[in-house]
């Protein structure tokens, strides 16, 4: 019967969902300081998409090293301009304060890593603007609502025979995706042509969000370009997120659309929405779009 009773409580702790700071997501975008801005990182494997490590994470895990750096601890807005394609394993970043003020405070970062001869390649760059979002009033007046889908038991994951995203196995069974039906024709072969995706969001693990996994989910649903009727890697040139407030636990909800694509380039602007239907944040994207087969 003893045993019985710690196998049950053993079981329960197995299940248990993440809590921040004590999740995988927390443990792979670690930093480590080396010295003054500059922080050692380890790109993980679990976070590629097709062959190359997802730009949201590579973004949280910079995220990460400026609100250690910086003195105010919550990304507001965040721009990064991707330059080459990052792959797991080591990586250095180096931050640099450029103006502390009272209640902002701007800052700038880039991960490297390491060729084959020791040389280092930039990977991405990053300026940012930090703050403290519990300071900020409540005072709120939009126009914006949250998107109109279905409720998460009406839309379609892996478990529910919704389609992986051919060689990005790796990142998808970190995420606990859920995606409205209405933007999941690509998967059957009649993709919508509206150049919309949206969604349920959360970690695998039950880790609720924060701040900075909300820069990863900006950038974590297949792309719009699927329902254009274009497959394949969609590589992130530019990508601005702001940050709204800190979101309440709980799944989110994830609209993106695309109005544009031209010249081989289209645009993706995102919204985040919590469980409470505050906006929680924002993104516009410029990506270069898979070409037509």
């Amino acid at each position: 019967m003893a045993q019985a009773a710690t196998e049950a409580v053993t079981g329960a702790a197995r299940t248990a969902p993440a809590t921040i700071g004590d999740s995988e997501f927390d443990r792979d975008t670690a930093v480590t300081l080396r010295e003054e801005g500059v922080y050692d990182a380890e790109l993980s494997a679990g976070w590629t998409i097709i062959h190359a490590v997802n730009g949201g994470y590579l973004l949280a895990m910079l995220g990460r090293a400026l609100g250690e750096a910086l003195p105010h601890p919550d990304p507001f807005s965040v721009s990064a301009h991707y330059l080459t394609a990052s792959v797991p394993g080591p990586a250095v970043i180096r931050t640099q304060a450029v103006r502390t003020g009272r209640t902002l405070s701007t800052g700038q970062a880039s991960l490297f890593q390491y060729a084959e001869d020791g040389s280092e390649i930039e990977r991405i760059r990053v300026l940012a603007t930090y703050g403290d979002l519990d300071t900020l009033p409540d005072d709120v007046r939009t126009t914006a609502l949250p998107p109109a889908m279905p409720d998460r038991d009406h839309c379609l994951g892996p478990s529910d025979g919704a389609p992986r995203i051919p060689g990005s196995s790796a990142i998808t069974d970190r995420l606990d995706i859920k995606l409205d039906p209405a933007t999941v024709g690509w998967a059957i072969g009649a993709p919508s042509g509206k150049g919309e995706m949206r969604g349920w969001f959360g970690l695998a693990d039950g880790r609720d969000p924060d701040p900075l996994s909300l820069l990863l989910t900006v950038d974590a649903l297949p792309p719009t370009s699927f329902e254009l009727g274009l497959t394949g890697w969609t590589p992130t040139v530019e990508l601005t997120t702001h940050i709204r407030c800190r979101p309440a636990p709980g799944p989110l909800r994830v609209a993106i659309t695309t109005r544009n694509l031209a010249g081989g380039f289209l645009e993706e602007d995102a919204e985040v929405w919590d469980s409470a239907d505050r906006l929680v944040a924002q993104s516009r994207q410029l990506a270069k779009a898979p070409r037509a087969k």
